[in-house]
């Protein structure tokens, strides 16, 4: 399925950040669940991904670590912190008021 990506832009970080609210991810792992939840209509490419991750790293709502991986190669991964845990919340209340209003707009009027 095709859709316009501008539509994705102001969402990645929400998106990225309620991934990470259940567990600690690597970047390419959170490409690839993202992928999977959203039957590959969300394919997050490198170049989003990462300076969205860096971006929430300086303001304070993702820490991160480097471990072993299951295959024994060294990956970053990324966790929410408390700022962060507090940022998925608020841009899931945001995103439902924001949904619930454009829907609103775009149902058809009643005759």
């Amino acid at each position: 399925m095709s859709f316009d990506r501008e539509l994705l832009k102001g969402s990645t970080s929400l998106l990225i950040l309620r991934l990470l609210s259940e567990r600690d991810m690597y970047g390419y792992e959170i490409i690839q669940e993202a992928a999977r939840r959203s039957d590959n209509v969300f394919e997050f490419r490198e170049g989003t991904l990462y300076p969205a991750l860096h971006l929430m790293h300086k303001r304070g709502y993702l820490r991160s670590e480097w471990r072993v991986g299951e295959t024994g190669k060294q990956r970053k991964y990324y966790g929410l912190t408390a700022a962060g845990r507090k940022a998925a919340r608020r841009g899931e209340e945001d995103w439902i008021l924001f949904t619930k209003t454009v829907n609103a707009i775009l149902a058809k009027a009643k005759p």
